[in-house]
């Protein structure tokens, strides 16, 4: 079934939650995270503007998703619990991929991410991609970068490293450039849902091409 962002509350509830996380909150004096933000900002609403269809997929699921209610619940209790709450309200339309043409068996438990609007998102896009990546506690999400592609996480719920350099909590907004390297890991406890948006060209956007790194990275002396 095929209707429009105008006739789909939750769905625009959703997006409207998206404004509010790259709207509010601080940039951390870095000129390069407002830029992206305001991007974000303003194709997204140039985007709702345009009215796009929202297209009916078959809901997919992966193992890691039987954490999904977990990390909705964590979320909810956070300064970004709009967005855990909006969530949760298209859960069950979701379509959980992982993206990659071959995972690690052991990842493939671990891990999926799904697209809320872009060229494969229920909400139809070709210029911005907006999605949550889920991870099931002590998981390590391995190295890889993303060309032409500029991508940042805001984290909803659990607690998350990259590249070993800090330890997230609900509300971060961690930006990688294109092409840099990153890795992620996961705290033990509890699962970690990290809501994440993409800006590119729309040829780029369609087709990533995403691929983990054959290096590993190095670690620090100490």
């Amino acid at each position: 079934m095929t209707t429009s962002l105008a006739e789909s509350a939750n769905w625009k509830y959703l997006l409207q939650e998206f404004d509010m996380l790259y709207r509010h909150g601080s940039a951390g004096g870095s000129k390069a995270i407002r830029s992206h933000r305001k991007r974000v900002r303003d194709t997204l609403s140039a985007i709702v503007e345009r009215n796009p269809r929202i297209v009916g997929r078959e809901p997919q699921l992966k193992p890691v998703v039987e954490h999904l209610p977990r990390a909705l619940d964590l979320g909810a209790r956070t300064a970004v619990g709009g967005i855990a709450r909006a969530l949760a309200h298209v859960a069950g339309s979701l379509e959980w991929s992982y993206g990659y043409p071959t995972v690690p068996k052991a990842l493939t438990r671990k891990y999926a991410y799904a697209e809320i609007l872009g060229p494969g998102g229920p909400v139809e896009a070709p210029d911005l991609i907006l999605g949550f990546v889920l991870f099931a506690p002590g998981t390590t999400y391995p190295q890889h970068a993303h060309q032409d592609i500029e991508e940042s996480y805001v984290s909803v719920a659990g607690a998350w490293s990259e590249n070993d350099g800090a330890v997230y909590a609900p509300g971060s907004l961690i930006l990688n450039r294109s092409g840099v390297e990153h890795r992620i890991t996961t705290g033990e406890q509890d699962p970690c849902l990290l809501a994440y948006a993409w800006t590119g060209a729309p040829e780029r956007l369609a087709a990533p091409g995403m691929k983990f790194s054959s290096r590993r990275p190095a670690r620090d002396g100490g």
